[in-house]
């Protein structure tokens, strides 16, 4: 019973601060997500051995560079870039054991692609045409909520058929596929809301969420299979860390800002 009700009020308290900052202000969006990128650094450190030297300054650096400026002018050189950094991190899901991880310049490469760059693209993508939306990336965190609460229920409910079972056992077909049908009917009522961005817009957006979401939890898990560990830490009792709860979000956030303002 004591569990459930820790598991219960960390996790209000996480998404009561995701919330909080996102709307208060812009400036209050910036800090907390900062933070949440330096703890998500903190525990990938432990999981693949990073050093610490420059790590935190340089996510800092570009993390700061992207405040309201993005670092390229063209959108879809962005999409170039991140599909060139993301693409060997997807391809260590696919071998038994992660390469990336035998040397430093792979670390370096990773804290780059998997962690900084992503939180970089995250805090753009509520800024359409130079004005703050907070909408529209609450509506982000809305879709990977929902997708992963109803993949876990029905996962959990009927399903089967497993996933990938050598890198997450707990996963189902099934799941997956109950997560992808209530992201889109979650972009559909969220357009009803939002109007400024049209419904076939919000349906690709909860397609991306859903499947760079699902992704980003896999090479997760997969890194912590290695690791020989459950969770990223115990930053969030009951939840285990912030890479844990955020691992879909920093995955699927570079796609969606690249398609946003390319259709913006």
């Amino acid at each position: 019973m004591r569990e459930i009700v820790v598991r219960a009020l960390s996790g209000i308290i996480y998404v009561a601060l995701v919330i909080g900052s996102i709307l208060y202000a812009k400036e209050s969006f910036y800090a907390v997500f900062y933070i949440f990128m330096m703890l998500c650094l903190y525990e990938f450190k432990n999981l693949i051995h990073l050093s610490y030297k420059w790590t935190f300054v340089v996510a800092t650096l570009i993390y700061l560079n992207y405040i309201e400026t993005p670092t390229l002018v063209s959108k879809y050189l962005h999409f170039l870039l991140i599909t060139s950094l993301f693409v060997p991190v997807i391809y260590q899901l696919f071998i038994s054991k992660i390469t990336l991880t035998s040397s430093k310049l792979g670390h370096y490469f990773l804290a780059l692609a998997y962690i900084a760059l992503p939180f970089a693209m995250l805090i753009q993508v509520p800024f359409i045409n130079g004005e703050y939306h907070p909408k529209i990336i609450l509506s982000v965190f809305v879709l990977i909520w929902i997708s992963d609460t109803f993949a876990y229920l029905v996962g959990s409910t009927i399903g089967k058929t497993k996933l990938y079972k050598k890198v997450s056992p707990n996963k189902t077909v099934e799941g997956a596929l109950g997560g992808m049908v209530a992201a889109l009917i979650g972009g559909y009522i969220i357009s009803l809301y939002l109007t400024n961005i049209a419904l076939i817009h919000w349906i690709i957006i909860a397609f991306i969420v859903f499947g760079f979401g699902l992704l980003g939890d896999l090479i997760e898990s997969k890194f912590k299979r290695e690791a020989g560990i459950k969770d990223s830490s115990n930053f969030i009792p009951g939840h285990g860390g912030f890479l844990d709860r955020l691992d879909s979000i920093i995955f699927a956030a570079p796609f969606v800002y690249v398609y946003l303002h390319i259709i913006t």
